[in-house]
């Protein structure tokens, strides 16, 4: 059985402990300084409640679901589990945090670390997630850490000079993208449509876009030029949207959020 602890159990934590909760080799643990939470999601997904120190003593996977301020409060609080064991492996989730950093928060310790960025998708099994190492996590280890997570969508490993660049796509990216399907829906509830309806079309909608782009390989733009007859509705509303700088707009929001993830690293 593969012991898999959470440090914190807010919104991405949680999502993946659901995520890991599918491996059936894994036995999920749950430590939250708001205990009710830590016990509301241990209920929601047959966990355990354990101290951060418990997880830090017996678990293989231990990760960081915390803020990236909280990071050196909660690596120091087991840095004395930690030395006198081997065997384990540090996951970190935390924005702007390098493994630089993170070792260096774990001083005194060659901790072998594993540095993701996830998204909340990951609870549906429809997540990307982000994936780097410090040299020091064994393929053992790694190949566990795949196991227990393959459940939550795709993994891609990536240098971590990258890692911040993506994750403003693919960790903020799901934020946008919701904000979209409300635009979408919005519309559709002003041309008549039922708020459920409305809703229920633009999801589908995107998740069959998304999935021809996946799977046809073809440019978006091409997929675009082919949906806009001559003259058509859907050049009109592409117009619309070119008239709101729809693209830009989209772009400048990826570059903002990396750019708020570099201020983050200061």
């Amino acid at each position: 059985m593969i012991k898999v602890g959470f440090i914190g159990s807010g919104n991405m934590g949680t999502a993946l402990a659901k995520a890991a909760k599918k491996c059936a080799d894994a036995e999920i643990y749950l430590y939250d300084k708001d205990e009710a939470r830590a016990e509301k999601t241990a209920s929601e997904i047959s966990a355990k409640v354990a101290s951060n120190t418990e997880i830090a003593k017996i678990c293989d996977y231990i990760f960081l679901a915390v803020k990236p301020n909280i990071i050196p409060i909660a690596a120091k609080e087991i840095s004395d589990v930690l030395k006198e064991r081997s065997g384990y492996t540090v996951v970190s989730m935390a924005a702007g945090i390098s493994l630089a950093a993170l070792e260096g928060a774990f001083e005194g310790i060659d901790a072998p670390i594993i540095r993701i960025m996830p998204n909340t998708p990951a609870a549906y099994g429809e997540g990307m997630m982000l994936v780097c190492d410090n040299g020091k996590v064994s393929q053992e280890a790694l190949c566990g850490f795949q196991k227990i997570m393959e459940k939550s969508g795709r993994l891609d490993s990536i240098p971590e000079a990258l890692i911040d660049a993506a994750s403003a796509v693919s960790g903020c990216g799901p934020a946008f993208v919701y904000m979209f399907i409300e635009a979408l829906a919005d519309g559709g509830v002003a041309c008549g449509l039922p708020r459920d309806k409305a809703l229920d079309f633009a999801a589908q909608t995107l998740l069959g876009a998304a999935k021809t782009v996946m799977e046809s390989g073809i440019h978006p733009e091409a997929l675009k030029d082919a949906v806009c007859s001559p003259g058509g509705t859907t050049i009109a509303g592409v117009h619309a949207l070119e008239e709101g700088a729809f693209r830009a707009s989209a772009s400048n929001a990826v570059i903002a959020a990396y750019k708020r993830t570099l201020e983050l690293k200061r």
